[in-house]
């Protein structure tokens, strides 16, 4: 160990004992996936138990959870330390009467689906990657798409989160049961997740239809039939020609038998298709009705694929589910100023929720993404009129993609955050998990 890695290492041992080793030193760059954010921490450890990432929590001053790093703004950056559980990502016990399941705190959704399907059950729903970690999709409120389905933090059953004190505290429908609604989304402000436990259902196989060209003058009638007519529904658009390019229909294989060659205007493609239809669709879950078990037609992008850093941006909004074809149409109007600077959009329904930091708090949702070419400088441009068009439907960010609304504006979109930040007092009063993010957004 040379002189500079001992004294930032010297002043965190215990009893005589180095706490986990440092796996990267501040002067090691590091980035999130996309590359757009280089993390400003000085140190960052990866615990290989429990217990000495309870220890580590303990004694440091200032801390911040970082998961598999899918988030595009500065929500698991720190000036201080970060930690990652990355190493613990196993499934510890199926419970198959409840129809539970329990995993580490740092596993991915592709590391744990299998095991799931080949116990007999299955998730209610997916993100589009599945190689994002599951607690910190739930703590930011990521999603799949379906309007019966909700975003993927209301799978959540119970979890132990090593708090500010480096101990671990149970939030579950049996302990802490009202807390439970603000530890799942909370946006690494009350700890380090450690476990989640989190509902199941038996599973089922899946078939998924992709339909190209629908007129947007179609879903000014049907927005609700559209988005509806299957277990999870996405529209993709470029915003050209009042066009969307593509619909992706996944629906249980019992339900379909001969599909439509026609979906209200668009065509049956004849081929697997990407998003970005220039792209090869290698990559992409199994498309043309070709049935396969859920966790293999639910993401967008399958598991066996390991995705590079992606040269792009995302920001996402969610408005009332009513308001979503007015919605759209807002959006449309900047589709000049918008679409040079897209890779694609994708738009996507969930059902609402009673955690109080969830976008789709106490409302169905219809969430409006976007792909954006990597150019900060025009995107931050852009983001601020989008906001404008979507501000009559009290539009909300998506807590781990880049936004720029005004943080008072924000506050006074989620109900429930007095609660909150009493949570986060109750296991947090020092604010050993806050960040600049967390600071500037919430206070």
């Amino acid at each position: 160990m040379n002189k500079r890695t001992f004294l930032k290492t010297s002043s965190l041992m215990v009893g005589g004992a180095f706490l986990p080793k440092m796996i990267l030193a501040n002067d090691t760059p590091r980035t999130n996936w996309a590359g757009n954010l280089r993390y400003s921490a000085k140190q960052y450890f990866e615990p290989q138990t429990i217990a000495e990432a309870q220890e580590l929590v303990k004694k440091t001053p200032i801390i911040r959870g970082l998961g598999s790093r899918h988030s595009f703004n500065s929500i698991a950056d720190t000036p201080a330390t970060q930690i990652s559980l990355k190493s613990m990502q196993k499934v510890l016990s199926i419970d198959k009467a409840n129809k539970e399941v329990t995993i580490e705190g740092g596993a991915t959704y592709g590391q744990i689906c299998k095991e799931i399907h080949e116990a007999g059950f299955a998730l209610a729903n997916l993100a589009s990657l599945p190689h994002i970690s599951v607690a910190g999709a739930c703590s930011t409120g990521t999603h799949g798409s379906g309007v019966k389905n909700g975003n993927l933090a209301t799978s959540v059953r119970a979890l132990d989160i090593i708090t500010a004190n480096g101990d671990i505290v149970s939030f579950s429908k049996n302990e802490n049961t009202e807390a439970l609604k603000g530890a799942v989304v909370a946006l690494g402000g009350l700890g380090i997740v450690s476990n989640m436990t989190l509902a199941l259902q038996d599973t089922f196989e899946m078939k998924q239809l992709v339909y190209q060209n629908m007129p947007m003058s179609a879903l000014e009638k049907n927005f609700e039939s559209i988005v509806s007519n299957g277990y999870s529904v996405s529209l993709f658009t470029d915003w050209r020609n009042k066009n969307v390019n593509q619909v992706w229909l996944k629906k249980r294989s019992e339900d379909v038998s001969t599909p439509d060659t026609e979906y209200f205007g668009a065509k049956l493609a004849t081929r697997n298709l990407h998003p970005l239809e220039g792209l090869s669709a290698e990559n992409c879950t199994g498309q043309m009705g070709v049935s396969g078990p859920w966790y293999e037609r639910m993401p967008h992008f399958r598991m066996g694929f390991t995705p590079s850093s992606g040269k792009e941006l995302q920001s996402e909004y969610f408005v009332p589910f009513e308001h979503g074809y007015e919605a759209m149409m807002a959006i449309e109007k900047l589709h000049e100023k918008v679409s040079p600077h897209l890779f694609i959009s994708e738009i996507r329904t969930m059902t609402g929720d009673d955690l109080w930091m969830s976008a789709n708090y106490h409302q169905p949702s219809v969430a409006f993404h976007f792909t954006w070419k990597q150019d900060w400088n025009a995107v931050k441009q852009l983001l601020p009129l989008i906001e404008a068009q979507l501000a009559p439907f009290n539009a909300r960010p998506h807590w781990g993609k880049l936004f720029t609304m005004n943080p008072k504006k924000l506050q006074s979109l989620i109900k429930p955050l007095p609660q909150f930040k009493e949570l986060l007092a109750t296991y947090d009063p020092k604010g050993k998990f806050r960040n600049p993010f967390i600071q500037q957004n919430l206070y």
